[in-house]
């Protein structure tokens, strides 16, 4: 059954789903108005399907109805014609362009490999239309004077899209197959790091050291952060700060007891006479509200720019924040962050960017990602943690900071694989041996590259 019997159904269906919630008044929550539109969904299929038999044409069959009524509920209430594909366990990325009639689907597998997928709109102006009734849903405009669209989609996947600034209409979503991941799944499950790097990174976590997870895009970095929050103990009370939910800890009640989460709201409208639109709300705002919510941990997601300045707060006001930015190496993501401080404007002078941000983060994760071919010709995509940095102030007049390499590839392991180096500080040795890291696990695997750590390491 092609998708055009559902265009030409949905609009009948959303019209009796509005008559009936109109008599129905305000009084039904938002579960109550779906099972209305189920009924609602079922009535049409069922009479059009009569009809299809009072004319003369053949019956649907009942497998024909469901698949009708499953359609015309993606297209009401989901994502219509990309709901099949976003429910997919064995996609991890779905990169849709379109120029004109020609829409084009492109669907990544967690293993690396790129196939084609079906059509999810008849056209660009069809796909933006679409768009821009999802991005209604959420108070996000996608316009022309609002030419991009960030959304996090029911079910937890994240949607980025462009138009308009763009060569043609470009979409990607993202998602996140790992949530309630455990440090001991990337240690023996995923391979993304040896034991004595994840009974590192988490004496990092307990011992409320502020960590920077950094990499190229798709390298694991929001699943590295669920990671390193699966050792935040249970009675801390955690705040989370992100422009679209991808974090999720808010939904691992198993897991983490009390968690207040907040999510930047774009404005709408004309900006007013304090220089901002109507109904926004900023992660700093946030942060500022968030002081008295009596949390132990306040943890940024993503900084991409000026969410920085949200970041080094949390860093600056309390233990074991968590963020995530994008770099082409260790070292350059704290360059990276003095950008991102310094874009906010000519008051932000690179010695003021570095003093804050070297003296807020205390250890960078650094990640890579690619696809790799087994012996068998199996292709799969492998990510893994290629270096481990402690920042500290320094009084280097041109650097301004320190960068320590404890864990960084060595060739003795898997490519590209970090191993301890035995270069940790006795200061931060102490202070992570008081929160459970296993010093001599680290010694006995920095020795394969140097000789055994004695407390006098580079800092």
């Amino acid at each position: 059954m092609g998708w055009e019997v559902v265009a030409q159904l949905r609009a009948e269906a959303s019209s009796r789903l509005t008559a009936r919630l109109e008599k129905e008044g305000s009084r039904l929550t938002d579960d109550e108005r779906e099972q209305v539109g189920l009924a609602v969904i079922a009535e049409l299929v069922r009479a059009e399907s009569e009809e299809r038999v009072s004319s003369g044409q053949s019956s649907w069959a009942p497998s024909q109805e469901e698949h009708l009524r499953q359609a015309l509920y993606d297209a009401i209430f989901g994502l219509g014609r990309l709901q099949p594909l976003v429910d997919d366990e064995s996609l991890e990325n779905i990169i849709i362009t379109a120029r004109g009639a020609v829409v084009t689907v492109w669907l990544e597998a967690s293993d690396g490999t790129l196939s084609e997928g079906p059509p999810v709109a008849d056209s660009e102006d069809d796909l933006r239309e679409f768009l821009a009734d999802l991005g209604a849903r959420q108070n996000r405009p996608f316009t022309e004077a609002r030419p991009s669209l960030h959304l996090r989609l029911p079910g937890g996947a994240r949607l980025a899209a462009a138009s308009w600034v763009t060569a043609h209409t470009s979409v990607v979503i993202r998602r996140h197959r790992l949530v309630e991941v455990s440090m001991e799944e990337m240690v023996h499950v995923r391979g993304a790091c040896s034991p004595a790097l994840a009974d590192f990174v988490s004496a990092c976590v307990r011992a409320g050291k502020s960590i920077v997870v950094s990499g190229i895009q798709g390298s694991g970095k929001t699943t590295w952060v669920r990671a390193l929050c699966s050792q935040i103990p249970s009675h801390e009370m955690i705040g989370t700060f992100e422009t679209e939910f991808e974090l999720h800890l808010h939904e691992m009640t198993g897991r983490h007891r009390i968690v207040h989460a907040w999510e930047h709201r774009p404005g709408s409208g004309e900006i007013g006479v304090a220089g901002r639109q109507a109904g926004e709300f900023t992660l700093e705002e946030a942060i500022h509200d968030s002081f008295r919510f009596n949390l132990d941990r306040q943890i940024v997601g993503e900084v991409r720019g000026p969410e920085v300045w949200a970041m080094l707060k949390a860093m600056e006001s309390g233990p074991g924040s968590i963020s995530t930015t994008h770099a082409r190496s260790a070292e350059h993501t704290v360059e990276k962050l003095v950008s991102c401080a310094m874009e906010s404007g000519p008051q932000v002078t690179r010695e003021l960017a570095i003093s804050k941000i070297a003296a807020a983060i205390d250890v960078v994760v650094y990640l890579q990602a690619d696809t790799v071919t087994d012996p068998d010709g199996t292709q799969r995509k492998r990510r893994w943690v290629h270096e481990v940095l402690v920042v500290e102030p320094s009084p280097d007049a041109v650097m301004g900071y320190s960068a320590t390499s404890v864990f960084r590839p060595d060739g003795t392991g898997s490519a590209g694989t970090a191993v301890a180096t035995g270069e940790i500080s006795d200061r931060l040795c102490r202070d992570l041996v008081r929160h459970g890291f296993d010093l001599d696990a680290y010694n006995a695997e920095s020795t394969h590259t140097r000789p055994l750590n004695r407390g006098g390491g580079a800092s």
